[in-house]
């Protein structure tokens, strides 16, 4: 072997090598929401946050949890005193009742505990699940109505994720697409919610790719259902869940690992009746968010 050809081969390894350190240092970031605990006490459900690989917790409201009134009764330094000894950290505060235009309060309240997202719905302008010429002109509507508080959202340094959710304005492809066209701001973003586009699951890996981190900061990990609806089995509870139902993640998660997705991710699932913990135990609940998060760590290997 002569120097030319050692050389080749060094540098063509050391490309290799590169690459693979590039793609190992893109990782899922993972959230933990306080929903799947229900309403135990907020001390047992910090304690999950570390376990379940998350860097850190979504707290949630009535009725699907009672954390934020929780820390409302005990307040912020002894919340941040539970923070601090399950050395975790609240990134998000998941918002629904108040919508996207009574936030404000909440928005500050984020920023005081350290966190940088809040989640709602994107609440009505007009029919529902417009498409076409109707989606543009909702969605526009909305952003100006919007102004005044992403300018907040900007000024505090917190991001507005506002879910494609069913039966709302932000619900079709087209809306999320004009979404993306129409927006603003950098502190406003897309709650991806692939379960809401069970009837486009084709366009999913798409949208995603269109949004990329400049539109989504953030994306749920749950697959629809009819047990987030209806009482049903645990086994059939647990198939909103990455791993346990159909949804094919691999070509979700080769979306996000092209845009090298930075924002949060958050394994999800709704139980029925709103409010209770998900599973019969926080140990139950960890146990099957891990799984999930192993079946995840092996599409992504594919």
């Amino acid at each position: 072997m002569n120097r030319r050809d050692f050389s080749k081969i060094v540098g063509a390894a050391a490309l290799v090598r590169s690459a693979k350190g590039t793609e190992q240092e893109w990782a899922l970031r993972y959230v933990m929401s306080s929903a799947m605990y229900g309403n135990m006490l907020l001390d047992e459900v910090l304690a999950e946050v570390k376990k379940t690989g998350s860097e850190s917790i979504d707290i949630w409201r009535k009725v699907h949890a009672t954390h934020r009134e929780q820390i409302s009764k005990v307040g912020d330094e002894a919340f941040q005193k539970l923070l601090e000894k399950h050395q975790t950290k609240m990134s998000v505060s998941t918002c629904y009742p108040l919508g996207p235009f009574r936030q404000d309060d909440e928005m500050r309240w984020t920023k005081k505990n350290g966190g940088t997202m809040t989640v709602c719905g994107s609440g009505g302008m007009g029919p529902k699940d417009p498409v076409g010429k109707e989606a543009r002109k909702q969605v526009k509507a909305f952003f100006e109505k919007l102004k005044p508080h992403y300018e907040l959202a900007e000024e505090l340094g917190v991001t507005m994720a506002i879910e494609n959710h069913k039966n709302s304005m932000l619900s079709s492809p087209d809306s999320i697409r004009y979404f993306y066209e129409l927006n603003p701001s950098k502190n406003v973003g897309v709650a991806f919610a692939p379960h809401h586009l069970h009837d486009a699951i084709d366009q999913i890996p798409a949208l995603l790719r269109e949004g990329g981190n400049r539109h989504i900061p953030f994306i749920y990990f749950q697959e629809h259902h009819p047990s987030s609806k209806k009482k049903m089995s645990q086994e059939d509870q647990l198939k909103q869940l990455p791993g346990f139902g159909k949804l094919d993640y691999v070509p979700i998660l080769r979306a996000l690992r092209d845009i090298k997705f930075s924002g949060l991710v958050e394994i999800f699932s709704h139980p029925v009746p709103r409010g209770i913990p998900m599973l019969g135990s926080a140990v139950e609940i960890t146990k099957a968010i891990n799984t999930s998060r192993a079946y995840l760590d092996h599409c992504l290997r594919k």
